[in-house]
């Protein structure tokens, strides 16, 4: 090999100020290899990062490595303890013959390395949400709902002015398409949070089972979600300011509704109550009046028969 070729030796040292941790996880990027690797190359002993290269080539790389933190230097090709690339094959052959080794553990990846959070994703049947997202996007789907109601109702009464057949048409389309939208939203959002509970999506279906569906929806909103990875993905994130609000929101929403429904329903029923006592008033005195007639005729007729009793009888010789 001839003298105008340069290699770049490093054994360890590094710039100051820079962190062990901190070079090493520079090389590692620099490097695209993985830190275990870069472990093997602070043993203190020199170590070739980079061979045959021309000065400039050389000088380029120093001052790559300079920046990473780790303080290497230039010198003219000759023989090193080891490089990087034999770390590489050192590593990759120990794993070879110990897998070859009948007696050698397994050495099979427990399973798929997951982030920490999982990306959300509010219209789709994947991924997980908790109990606080859960209540706050189905009450953004439920304002969501009101407004497209509202929406639809405006533009019906608009048509109708003009043709009410083509209003019942379009309101009736209209109509379908939302009530379409909100269920399959609402089954995406539910298996999101079955997913959370560790559960399969396919239990949503137990909100068409009488009796169960008056249950089953309180305990999505009640039993909390697994802390860690499930075999639906990561955790979700944590929940933020404005979904702890919107659950606030919907969980003093929902006692309100229950408080209104109550009034309403005993309203209703004491409106009834008080039309089947106004009935039977009227119908009690219906038949006092007609009793009071009656006894007026038979009174009358008893007064008829007395005077026709009274009156004297001509006899036959007058």
């Amino acid at each position: 090999m001839s003298d105008s070729r340069f290699k770049i030796v490093f054994d360890g040292a590094l710039r100051p100020g820079v962190e062990s941790t901190t070079a090493k996880l520079n090389l590692a990027e620099l490097f695209k290899s993985d830190v275990e690797a870069i472990e093997k190359l602070f043993t203190g002993r020199p170590v070739a990062l980079k061979r045959d290269l021309s000065h400039p080539d050389a000088q380029t790389y120093l001052t790559a490595l300079h920046n990473a933190g780790v303080d290497a230097r230039i010198e003219a090709e000759q023989p090193v303890a080891f490089s990087l690339a034999e770390t590489h094959e050192t590593s990759s052959s120990t794993a070879d013959r110990a897998a070859a080794s009948p007696y050698a553990p397994p050495r099979a990846a427990v399973g798929d390395d997951l982030p920490e959070f999982a990306t959300l994703k509010v219209f789709t049947i994947h991924g997980r949400i908790g109990r606080l997202r859960y209540l706050a996007w189905t009450l953004a789907l439920t304002v969501a709902m009101l407004v497209a109601a509202g929406i639809i109702s405006t533009v019906g009464f608009a048509v109708a002015t003009a043709s009410p057949t083509i209003a019942i048409i379009i309101g009736s389309l209209l109509g379908f398409a939302l009530f379409v939208a909100l269920v399959v939203v609402s089954v995406q959002i539910g298996v999101q949070r079955l997913h959370d509970l560790g559960w399969s999506g396919w239990l949503y279906l137990l909100n068409l089972v009488p009796l169960v569906n008056s249950v089953f929806p309180l305990l999505l909103l009640v039993l909390p979600g697994n802390t860690g990875a499930n075999q639906y993905g990561a955790p979700p994130p944590r929940n933020s300011t404005a979904v702890k609000i919107l659950a606030s929101l919907w969980l003093a929403f929902i006692p309100l509704m229950l408080i209104i429904v109550v009034t309403l329903g005993m309203n209703g029923y004491l409106d009834q109550l008080e039309a089947n006592m106004d009935s039977s008033y009227e119908s009690s005195s219906i038949t006092s009046d007609a009793d009071a007639d009656q006894s007026a005729i038979v009174d009358e007729a008893a007064a008829q028969s007395a005077d026709d009793a009274a009156e004297p009888v001509d006899s036959p010789e007058q």
